[in-house]
């Protein structure tokens, strides 16, 4: 899947500002073309961030830029992401495994309900061993990323599947404007090599990359987080007029540390926070793709076409209650996961006049397939001892959406949407009464009202249905795994999201870009995380997310940039229970502000601050998490015009502060049967250190 910008953009600007637009989104021109006939032409804008009124249908929607994601000072890929206002990403395990993710008062576990899409292609994996929307971004590459999209809210008809808070893409690159050789070497065993360029071949370029790569962290019991990533691309045309195609391949490995009690530290059990419980935790991973992107643009429609096929697995061992099911062996548990998933999606826009206003209109399909084959056993240091559950999946899905975008008057117009997804999953499972057939559609409508701008400034009311798919094997079960003689709960395949939304962007004063969003989020039913199956579980209850979010770009010289940012959420079950209303994990309050600094002589640099705040534990609020943040920061100088070296330090303050807390009941060895309700979390990386020195060639 693709975002394309056409359906929010003004069809009344000139034909020659859309090219130039098109140059830097890689959307149609006739999102923008007027009723003067200018031939079209491709211009190149330079640009830190571009402005988005008059192109947003929403104050928090918007785009980050190559020069923008090159300034980040980021620990691991996925925090290239954190690009989007007010998302958090962080670990709680080892470095291969998927990250977490929060967003818009959402502990997002894995993914569920942010629909990440790189090169097109989604990388959220539904009824996945661990977590559904499972979300690993370690095959990112950073420095092919040519921009980054985002969208919050339901409210787009071409986002479907686990965009309910919000969607991310990230763009790569066709062609690199300069080859890459890069080596960096950093403090607890940090160590990666990349290797880019993209040659002219034919009538295209040939864009190759490969990135190795091994760090062990902080911990007693080292990650050894090894991986091999690569990148091979053929590309002709542009945005607006050409294709590509793919070949992407990643393996990793890792140990894991995972979260551990806070009593563990206290009665001194364990070293130090960055020990573990059981050092045979960790896992190991590949990634292969195949995927091709088309797209042809005329002066009235353009045509986009891109489908890809990914064979992912992962192999995956984690203990969270330590001793608690299982005195003798302890709780180890391995969920391996392999599918084979297949994707196509395709949208035609095209100009259609609506009387005397200016109108177009934008018809999509997507097409999902996965074959699936996962399952949950008992290990004891990666050795299987019983098996709870093994399955065979096969899901598929279809989504159909038609957009209208029309402006009424120079200060208004409008965006109107709806899409119908169809899901059929059919698992086989080792227990045949847990296996079966299930289906279900859903109707999406959108409605987006943009006012302005007036004094550069622009108004928005957005309104939307959403969604995300529950794990398939939830749709069909019938009997515990772990007892069969205990009836299981049924799950609705598909939950009902609806969100609403006001919001405001301004440039009024010069060099200042700044948005405010205020936002409703209804789930008919929670996911929660659920520390004794280090998996997600449907509670069943209702929720509503009310929040408010504020994003600031200002450039006040040339030579520095700042990026602020803030968020509020208050999460709260809307049902009566007398365990309580709040929402376990929920995240709060968020924070961010990133100073870069370029154009100094030779030297440049930033510092990145982030924080994310206290977050209940438990639904009464009686246990809640501290707050976390952290300091980062670089500086670099330029030995040439081709060569520069960099240092990047990371939690430059050395704070001894949680990556992400949880509160359920574990055993430690000697503990009684029941076990010991306690807090677990996974600390936040010491204070180091990295050298990279990059030549561009």
């Amino acid at each position: 899947m693709y975002f394309s910008c056409s359906p929010t953009t003004p069809v009344f600007r000139r034909t020659q500002l859309a090219a130039a637009l098109l140059a830097v989104f890689a959307v149609a021109p006739s999102a923008w073309a007027d009723d003067t006939d200018v031939p079209m032409q491709e211009v190149v804008v330079q640009g830190s961030r571009n402005s988005q009124l008059g192109i947003a249908s929403a104050a928090s929607a918007g785009v980050v830029t190559q020069r923008q994601l090159e300034a980040r000072t980021v620990y691991r890929p996925g925090e290239l992401l954190e690009a989007t206002p007010g998302l958090i990403v962080s670990q709680h395990s080892g470095e291969g495994k998927a990250n977490q993710f929060y967003l818009r008062g959402l502990n997002l576990d894995h993914g569920t309900d942010l629909r990440t899409t790189i090169d097109g292609m989604l990388v959220n994996q539904r009824t996945h061993s661990h977590g559904q929307g499972w979300t690993d971004v370690n095959f990112l590459i950073p420095e092919l990323a040519n921009r980054l999209e985002y969208r919050k809210g339901p409210y787009y008809a071409e986002q479907g599947d686990f965009a309910s808070a919000g969607a991310v893409s990230v763009v790569y690159a066709n062609r690199l404007p300069a080859g890459i050789a890069s080596i960096g070497l950093g403090q607890n065993g940090y160590v990666r090599t990349l290797l880019a360029d993209s040659p002219a071949l034919g009538n295209g370029n040939l864009l190759y990359a490969i990135e190795l790569f091994h760090n062990d962290g902080p911990f007693v019991h080292g990650d050894d987080y090894r991986k091999v990533n690569g990148v091979l691309r053929y590309a002709e045309g542009n945005d607006a007029n050409g294709f590509n195609l793919s070949l992407m391949a990643y393996r990793a490995r890792w140990n894991a540390t995972d979260q551990i009690p806070q009593r563990a530290i206290d009665n001194s059990s364990l070293s130090s926070r960055f020990d573990t419980i059981d050092p045979s935790d960790g896992g190991n991973a590949h990634r292969y793709s195949l995927s091709g992107a088309w797209q042809r643009t005329s002066e009235t429609a353009a045509t986009r076409v891109n489908a890809y096929v990914i064979n992912n697995q992962l192999d995956l061992y984690s203990n969270f209650t330590y001793f608690l099911d299982d005195p003798v062996n302890g709780d180890q548990f391995n969920q391996p996961d392999r599918r084979v998933t297949t994707g196509f999606n395709a949208s035609h826009t095209w100009q259609m006049p609506l009387g005397r206003f200016q109108s177009e209109n934008t018809v999509g399909l997507q097409f999902q397939s996965d074959n699936i084959h996962n399952g949950l056993y008992s290990t004891r240091n990666r050795v299987r001892l019983s098996t709870t559950r093994q399955d065979h999946v096969l899901e598929t899905s279809v989504g159909l959406y038609a957009e209208n975008a029309t402006r009424w008057s120079d200060m208004f117009r409008t965006v109107v949407g709806v899409r119908e997804d169809f899901y059929r999953n059919q698992v086989t499972s080792i227990l045949n009464v847990n296996s079966g057939r299930a289906t279900d559609h859903r109707a999406s409508p959108k409605l987006s009202l943009i006012f302005g701008p007036w004094a550069k400034t622009e108004y928005y009311f957005n309104a939307g249905r959403g969604f995300h798919s529950n794990d398939a094997r939830g749709t069909t079960i019938s009997v515990d795994p772990l007892n069969p003689s205990a009836s299981a709960k049924r799950e609705a395949p598909l939950v009902l999201a609806r969100g609403m939304e006001i919001g405001a962007r301004t440039e009024v004063i010069p060099g200042l870009q700044s948005s405010l969003s205020l936002y409703r989020l209804d789930f008919d039913s929670e996911l929660l995380f659920q520390g004794d199956a280090g998996t997600t579980a449907d509670t069943g209850r209702s929720s509503r997310r009310v929040g408010i979010e504020f994003s600031n770009y200002y450039k006040p010289v040339t030579w520095l940039t700042i990026d602020a940012d803030i968020a509020f959420a208050r999460a709260r079950y809307r049902d009566i229970d007398p365990a309580g209303q709040r929402i376990p994990g929920a995240i709060e309050g968020v924070a961010s502000l990133a100073l870069a600094v370029d154009n100094l002589g030779k030297y440049f640099g930033g510092l990145q601050l982030r924080y994310f705040g206290p977050r209940p534990l438990i639904e009464d609020n009686s246990v809640r998490s501290h707050g976390t943040s952290t300091l980062n920061g670089r500086i670099g100088y330029k030995l040439s015009q081709t060569m520069r070296v960099e240092l990047e330090g990371y939690n430059l303050t050395n704070r001894r502060q949680s990556a992400i807390d949880y509160a359920y009941v574990s055993r430690l060895p000697g503990e009684p049967a029941a076990g010991v309700f306690d807090t677990h979390f996974h600390p936040i990386e010491s204070r180091s250190f990295r050298v990279n020195l990059i030549t561009n060639f």
